[in-house]
């Protein structure tokens, strides 16, 4: 079975590993270099920039490479895709919940001796 991968799958792939998260999180703070991001994490140099292409592959940031420096950006678009999914799943899960508490008003009300 082929698999398809699409903006949120990718934009949610990208957030579920705590790295990733973190790094998303200092962005929020502005730009900042590849050196920068890495230093708290104890991991190898290789293989933080797996998660920095992660991020860049999935929409998330973006990179820009001056002299020795590659410097990344969050890209706050990406926010979008995210907030419009779950804005359509707040709306179907309200209307649900709606619909139960008109059932069981309806159901309470039949059921009280006039």
């Amino acid at each position: 079975m082929a698999q398809y991968s699409t903006p949120l799958d990718d934009a949610f792939q990208a957030l579920a590993d705590p790295t990733r998260r973190a790094v998303l999180a200092r962005l929020g703070q502005g730009p900042t270099s590849v050196g920068e991001l890495a230093a708290p994490f104890a991991m190898a140099l290789p293989s933080f920039m797996k998660h920095i292409h992660h991020l860049e592959n999935a929409g998330w940031i973006s990179t820009c490479k001056t002299g020795r420096v590659r410097t990344c950006t969050l890209e706050r678009d990406r926010f979008d895709v995210v907030e419009s999914w779950l804005d359509e799943q707040r709306r179907i899960w309200e209307e649900r919940t709606d619909r139960l508490e008109r059932f069981v008003t309806a159901t309470s009300n039949e059921e009280s001796p006039a």
